[in-house]
Parts: C-alpha cells; structure tokens; sequence
C-alpha cells in the first residue's frame, strides 16, 4: 500500500517570504547597490527554488517506485 505524508496545502505559503528574506539578506551581504541586490536576490530565489524542485522531483520518483 502506498503510503504518502500529507500536509496541508497552506504550509507552501511560509515559502514565498521565507526565500524572499533569504534571497535579499544573502544579496545584501554581497553588495550595496539596490540594484545589485535585487538582482542577486533574484538569482539567488531561482536556485534555491530550481534546486527544491529538482529534490521534490527524486523524492516523488523514489514514492512512486516503492
């Protein structure tokens, strides 16, 4: 039987200013023109989501072949 851990759909909202504040602290770190750390910040949101999707993705396949 397929057992699959089941949370609600609204803990996914604690991501959004979660990688908001993670992406402009990490960017501030790194320069000091706003335009700069926008930039960064957006570059950094974009990795960090990338590399999430791509777990979620090897944990969903290795669910689905148990």
């Amino acid at each position: 039987m397929n057992q699959m851990i089941s949370i609600s759909p609204t803990y996914l909202l604690y991501y959004v200013p979660l990688i908001i504040s993670i992406s402009l602290v990490f960017g501030a770190t790194r320069h000091e023109d706003m335009q700069m750390i926008l930039k960064h910040s957006f570059y950094t949101a974009r990795w960090i989501t990338g590399f999430m999707a791509i777990i979620f993705v090897i944990l969903l396949l290795i669910n689905w072949m148990i």
